[in-house]
């Protein structure tokens, strides 16, 4: 250990086969198994996330240790809460802090399974904030919408195109020469815009727009002047830090002074009355500024120009390195190229609240932000907030969201995406996706295809584009096109699912989005998967990654697993197996695993409308098992609640049951607070049952003790298919007893109310 003024160092040893997982955030090529010999720097910065395995917008200093010794598995994590810039040096057998500031405090999770260690950690650092229902929905984006004819249009054509959209967003071209809070009433004038936002929230849809902390120096600039009038900015040496981003010059607001606080959630609240947003996307918060050191505004010329990228540097600036804030004795890998610490941010000699530097709070910056954004939307619209943020630090999920920043349209980009969307569920951040077929350069089209099949399942949903690409809303080619109805249409069939999942998340930490090892960390072969990925336990996603391909090779934990667009599709292997499946460009592969209950709806193109629909449950069951048991869960709620809670008479969870035995499939459920359900008259109308041994079909039916009646009977249909085992089965198990599945229809059971059925099956 050493323990020095502006340098901390300490070691501890691993186990060799000790696999671990975290330290972000970055762009891990290799997979979410951190690799020895890599580097590992955390320190937010505004660097693109096409650049691997360097520091990028986030800082999570915590890692998960999965070890499995003898057949048992078991899982911990390390937090040192820290918020210096830091290298991180693992080794394989060993792991190296060496940290430029503050001090040891270290937190050990015990787990030990890896859902226990997320459990606790969150617990700790805060619970992953409540998300509306709403923004389970697909999201669509782009820098570059010049006006608001073109939002229009991109609405209209997607339902045209009847691809599912729940939400549309604007990057700064809604704003007045990019300040903050203003509205460009040439491209978006109020009037119309205010018809607009109208229209598409009676349809259900979302408004959110971008908002940058650099606030412009502007002495006409309402927002500014009140920031001034309330002393809310970073000081360098009593006078505000100046910097460059999108207005041109800018001060940075302080996050960490009350007044500021105050100060941003009445800036918001005046938008919110100028134009109603849903939310709001909170960007460059690392913080990012596109100069260096110490500036001043140059005389006799415009900064910026107006022409070329806005983000060249036109600010009279000098580098500071007369102090050891600025110029400390260790270096850290910053950027990966070991950049001065200072470098395109605030000068870390700059001082916050109350004394505080820049140098030890830098990475605290977004964080700070996003708790203050966080009170300012609450306050004033008195539902679930929702906010995006790119820079987060440890605790960042109990209040917002996160993308996972400028990434390329390349199928590197697209592999790397499952890694990091995984690793922010070990942050504690669930709520999480990549900018979908690439924030820039334009993708071609196949990849598009393959990146909405992957992104159709990440938590967070957004086609996203850079201002200087060709436009690439999935209705732009037709196969793309096809590919986002089916993906997306699967998706808001499974958002009741997708909803538990975030409840459980607000609940207990649990990732929407899992490595495979988190259902079966007795299975090694999966410790270091990062090709496919868990949506809760038991729902897997196997995606083409690689250009060219027809068919994946998807690796499968023993047990028996179930194709959600073909049912009747099975893949079963005692021991776990990889099996090639076939993929063709406008398919995914989506598999159920064995003793689940999934609740799902009909879908829809708005998720508003999807969740009136009749629900189903989906019950699997081992293949040709005479015995078996499955579960599973529902929560519903007024989903712009501020709370995600049950106890407010606005919300209704269901356990689900089911058994087979003795050629009987019973099925069950227990209602907590079913009133919410029952004033929504929302039903199950099928049951779908997987895996069952026999054949024939289902006989003696009984709802909630009683046999249906003849009436009943005119209704309700019953059908049975075998099922397929895909190619890739063991030999040893070809031979097995045929499964089928029964599926009943015209059922009228209230979701708001205990109920349970059975019948008999037919056998071979």
């Amino acid at each position: 250990m050493v323990f020095k003024d502006q340098y901390l160092e300490i070691s501890t040893s691993l186990p060799k086969d000790a696999s671990l997982y975290g330290l972000g955030e970055n762009s891990q090529a290799k997979g979410i198994k951190l690799v020895p010999n890599e580097p590992y720097t955390l320190y937010t910065e505004d660097v693109s996330a096409i650049n691997l395995n360097t520091d990028l917008y986030g800082s999570h200093p915590v890692y998960m240790d999965l070890r499995n010794v003898g057949g048992k598995p078991s899982a911990h994590a390390v937090l040192l809460l820290n918020s210096n810039g830091m290298d991180v040096f693992y080794r394989g057998t060993s792991l190296t802090y060496k940290v430029i500031g503050g001090v040891f405090d270290f937190y050990f999770v015990a787990g030990p399974s890896p859902l226990d260690v997320v459990d606790q950690y969150t617990s700790l650092i805060g619970r992953p904030a409540p998300m509306p229902y709403w923004s389970l929905g697909f999201h669509q984006c782009r820098w570059g919408y010049h006006n608001l004819s073109v939002v229009e249009d991109v609405v209209d054509s997607y339902k045209k195109a009847k691809i599912p959209l729940d939400v549309i967003w604007n990057d700064d071209d809604h704003m007045d020469a990019h300040k903050d809070f203003t509205l460009n009433n040439i491209s978006y004038p109020r009037a119309k815009l205010l018809k607009f936002l109208d229209r598409i929230h009676k349809m259900g849809m979302k408004y959110i727009v971008i908002n940058d902390p650099g606030i412009g120096v502007n002495a006409s600039y309402g927002v500014y002047q009140r920031a001034m009038a309330n002393d809310v900015f970073i000081k360098y040496e009593g006078k505000p830090f100046l910097a460059q981003v999108w207005p041109g010059p800018v001060y940075f607001p302080d996050f960490l002074n009350p007044k500021t606080v105050a100060w941003w959630g009445d800036e918001i609240r005046r938008f919110h009355e100028l134009v109603p947003i849903d939310g709001l996307w909170i960007d460059m918060n690392e913080v990012s500024n596109f100069c260096s050191g110490l500036c001043t505004i140059p005389k006799g010329k415009q900064c910026p120009s107006g022409e070329g990228p806005g983000w060249i540097c036109c600010l009279d600036c000098k580098n500071i390195t007369k102090t050891r804030w600025d110029d400390p004795p260790y270096k850290i890998n910053a950027t990966g190229v070991t950049a001065p610490i200072g470098f395109k941010t605030i000068a870390t000699s700059a001082l916050h609240y109350n004394g505080v530097r820049e140098y030890d709070a830098h990475s605290l910056y977004g964080f700070s932000e996003t708790i203050a954004t966080h009170k300012g939307l609450q306050s004033i619209k008195g539902k679930r907030p929702f906010i995006l943020s790119r820079s987060t630090f440890v605790g960042s999920g109990r209040y917002a969201a996160h993308w996972t920043g400028d990434n390329k349209g390349t199928w590197q980009s697209l592999r790397v995406s499952i890694s990091t969307m995984l690793n922010f569920g070990i942050f504690g951040v669930p709520m999480v996706g990549s900018d979908i077929c690439g924030f820039y350069p334009q993708p071609t089209e196949e990849l598009c295809n393959r990146w909405i099949e992957v992104g159709a399942f990440y938590p967070f949903s957004r086609d996203h584009a850079n201002y200087y690409s060709p436009r690439q809303e999935l209705y732009q080619w037709d196969t793309v096109a096809k590919s986002a109805r089916n993906a997306l249409g699967m998706r808001y069939k499974l958002l009741p699912y997708l909803y538990t999942l975030s409840y459980e998340a607000h609940m207990t930490g649990a990732p929407m989005a899992r490595p495979l090892f988190f259902s079966f960390p007795e299975y090694t072969k999966c410790y270091g998967l990062s090709t496919q990925f868990l949506l809760g336990s038991s729902l897997m996603i196997s995606p083409v990654l690689k250009k060219g391909r027809t068919q994946v090779k998807a690796l499968f934990p023993p047990g028996s697993w179930y194709h959600m667009f073909d049912m009747t599709q099975a893949v079963v292997t005692k021991t776990g197996k990889r099996v090639a499946l076939p993929a063709p460009l406008n398919f995914v592969n989506v598999h159920l695993y064995q003793n689940t209950i999934l609740p799902m709806q009909q879908g829809g193109l708005i998720s508003k409308e999807a969740r009136t629909t009749p629900f189903s449950l989906v019950i699997t069951f081992p293949a040709g098992a005479t015995e078996g048991y499955a579960t599973g869960k529902l929560y519903l709620d007024e989903d712009e609640l501020p709370e995600m809670k049950l106890g407010n008479g606005q919300s209704t969870y269901v356990d689900f049951y089911a058994s087979v035995g003795n050629g009987t499939v019973k099925m069950w459920s227990q209602v907590k607070e079913g009133k919410y359900a029952l004033s929504k008259g929302w039903v199950i109308g099928k049951v779908s049952v997987l895996g069952l041994k026999g054949a024939g079909p289902a006989s003696d039916i009984e709802i909630n003790g009683s046999p249906i009646s003849s009436e009943a009977k005119k209704k309700i249909e019953v059908s049975s298919k075998e099922h397929t085992y895909v190619v890739g089965i063991e030999e040893e198990e070809e031979g097995e007893n045929k499964s089928v599945m029964v599926e009943v229809k015209g059922l009228e059971m209230m979701v708001g109310k205990d109920f349970n059925m059975s019948w008999k099956m037919g056998i071979n």
